[in-house]
């Protein structure tokens, strides 16, 4: 497990931790700091460390702190992963949560509390926005999230929000696995291979376009490698997350609006053309892909190429013939809500613009559980369903 936190002066780098129950504080391991010079007026340093807790028990709890001896963090616990493919890990899964109007963010912590998640992926945009204030709206926000994300382990992937000074707030604030500053990579909890990617790289081109290659060579070597059948058969469910939808029936013409969206269909007009990412997912047999950006709810019809590809008219997700597509970016943020389009393609199934967020359940190897969580409407639950798949991969679909 890793463990991530920022001090202004430069300190060492230990947390102190130990099994539920036994002695307090009985391990000690140390990391590094990196020093962040944010890239605003008042060039503000900040010092991000980083420890790696290794040889944790599978699914024991632990209590820790953090810091140095010149000061220490409150007292938190996690519980380690749990590294069996028979887990049915439990998600909150959201994008586009601000500091101001961060509407679902109470509910989260207490439910945190509660013990309903075994991880949190918050799918890009973060604070509105970090780099504000010479970085201090940065820091605001992940003391917000620390009620969340110092207890279970908080999954991000990058969006527009984190665009300023090439990503710099995000990929030095979040610590995800892989050595690519956090913008894309992949991890396996229960039976589900789940990959993160960013869907910005075909957006700010001013940053490289070789990242859109680059990416997109990788996601198909680990797409590959997820699907080797020794790896499929005990991880059968791959999940994407990224944070710019391919398809959503929002008026705000946004990418996602638009017949040919730049991350379903790439980018025709640079040299050389950039491939989107519909087809690669698509043939390497993605079962759910979770997309936020847009400040409203929304569930697909199994889709592909623009068209629905239900399992069956009466049981539209009972092996579904596509991927399955959801939209959740109305956490709350001072954006407010997106409107939706009043004549929807065919392939929306439902809609919301309540503030709330998802859960979700990889129950088993066949059984997929997700739901909308309204905030408006105190919690309640308003749209749910079990995606079912006898058999995952491309001849899924057929």
């Amino acid at each position: 497990m890793e463990v991530t936190w920022t001090t202004f002066n430069k300190t060492e780098s230990k947390v102190e931790y130990g099994l539920h129950g036994g002695r307090l504080f009985e391990f000690t391991a140390k990391g590094d700091a990196t020093l962040f010079v944010d890239s605003g007026e008042e060039k503000r340093k900040l010092y991000i460390h980083r420890v790696i807790l290794k040889g944790l028990k599978p699914a024991a709890t632990y209590v820790y702190h953090c810091g140095s001896d010149v000061g220490w963090s409150d007292v938190f616990s996690f519980i380690a992963l749990n590294d069996s493919t028979s887990f049915s890990p439990r998600f909150a899964l959201y994008g586009d949560l601000g500091n101001e109007n961060p509407q679902s963010l109470a509910r989260l912590q207490k439910e945190t509390q509660l013990s309903m998640y075994d991880a949190i992926l918050h799918i890009g945009d973060f604070a509105y926005d970090m780099h504000e204030d010479n970085a201090r709206i940065g820091d605001e926000f992940m003391r917000q999230i620390q009620s969340i994300a110092a207890y279970v382990p908080y999954m991000t992937c990058p969006g527009n929000h984190e665009a300023t000074y090439n990503f710099s707030n995000y990929r030095n604030r979040f610590s995800m696995p892989g050595q690519t500053e956090s913008l894309w990579y992949s991890w396996n909890l229960g039976s589900a291979h789940i990959i993160s990617f960013s869907t910005e790289v075909y957006f700010y081109l001013e940053f490289g376009m070789d990242l859109i290659f680059k990416q997109y060579e990788w996601l198909k070597k680990d797409l590959e490698e997820a699907n080797k059948p020794e790896n499929r058969a005990v991880r059968p469910w791959i999940i994407t997350m990224g944070h710019r939808p391919m398809y959503c029936s929002d008026d705000d013409q946004d990418d996602c609006t638009k017949f040919d969206s730049y991350v379903r269909l790439g980018r025709k007009d640079i040299k050389p053309p950039a491939p989107g990412l519909e087809d690669l997912f698509y043939r390497y047999g993605v079962d759910v892909e979770l997309w936020a950006h847009e400040h409203t709810y929304e569930r697909l019809w199994p889709v592909y190429g623009d068209k629905v590809y239900n399992g069956s008219k009466e049981q539209p997700y009972v092996n579904p013939k596509a991927p399955v597509h959801i939209i959740t970016g109305s956490a709350g943020c001072r954006e407010r809500h997106d409107k939706f389009n009043p004549n929807p393609k065919d392939w929306s199934a439902f809609r919301s613009t309540d503030y709330g967020y998802a859960r979700m359940q990889v129950v088993n190897a066949t059984h997929l559980y997700l739901e909308q969580v309204s905030d408006d409407q105190y919690g309640k639950v308003i749209d749910s369903i079990w995606v079912v798949k006898e058999k995952h991969g491309l001849s899924a679909w057929f």
